[in-house]
């Protein structure tokens, strides 16, 4: 039996200015600004297309791999 392995994006929320870049782009509406403070990310939502990485001005969105069944 093979392991399905999916990505979706993290947001380092220490180092994020809530600027909403990510916002506009995500095609699933999978991102909240979380007390006007930092993104963060609805993983059940989160397709993993990497739309939000591209769209962070400050480089603080990255994809991990997760196991998937």
């Amino acid at each position: 039996m093979s392991v399905k392995v999916k990505k979706h994006a993290v947001v380092a929320q220490e180092e994020c200015v809530a600027c909403g870049s990510c916002l506009f782009c995500c095609p699933k509406g999978a991102i909240h600004i979380e007390k006007g403070m930092y993104a963060v990310i609805n993983q059940e939502l989160c397709v993993g297309c990497a739309r939000c990485k591209a769209a962070c001005p400050a480089c603080v969105i990255q994809m991990e791999e997760v196991n998937v069944g």
